[in-house]
């Protein structure tokens, strides 16, 4: 190939031809083996821009160097233009971030701690009912009927669990 590029310099177009005839049948199973089975198809398309490339880059050709390592500098340099450009990168949709990110609940801790230290001192049923209707949300109802008590039991549990609270940790009612 050296041969046929030297004498494309001294003007002779039918060596240019075969030169760049010559390139297209080496450069396809160089691309093809560096693409793998699954992106070979590219492989065409990165000769192309490869002869393109030897084309408009011809004359910083130096002609005392090898012509192969001229062509292999401007072959991986197209390689490496295509990996990046059809290179893969995993995203993550923001509304996807569960299992990447976890939530923190350090500074919730020890409110969590206090209030638990709190609620100790109570009986187990009232505690549970001030929890699930204070803290969590719950209805009376709905608190009342997961202890198998009538609304109004749970209504005067709760009221008398934080009047005793508000008298042992420093309320005014």
């Amino acid at each position: 190939m050296r041969e046929l590029m030297l004498a494309a310099f001294d003007g002779d177009t039918s060596a240019y031809r075969a030169l760049l005839a010559e390139l297209a049948r080496y450069l396809g199973p160089w691309f093809a083996r560096r693409l793998g089975p699954a992106h070979a198809s590219h492989a065409e398309d990165l000769v192309q821009e490869t002869l393109l490339a030897v084309h408009t880059r011809r004359m910083t050709y130096d002609r005392s160097r090898p012509f192969t390592a001229w062509l292999h500098a401007i072959a991986h340099h197209k390689y490496v233009d295509h990996v990046r450009r059809t290179a893969i990168r995993p995203t993550v949709h923001l509304e996807d971030d569960a299992p990447v990110f976890a939530a923190d609940d350090s500074a919730n801790a020890a409110d969590r701690r206090d209030v638990d230290a709190v609620l100790a001192t109570v009986s187990d049923r009232t505690a549970d009912l001030i929890r699930q209707t204070r803290i969590e949300g719950a209805s009376v109802a709905e608190a009342a009927a997961r202890h198998g008590i009538s609304e109004t039991a749970a209504k005067v549990s709760i009221h008398r669990g934080i009047k005793s609270l508000m008298g042992r940790f420093g309320g005014d009612k």
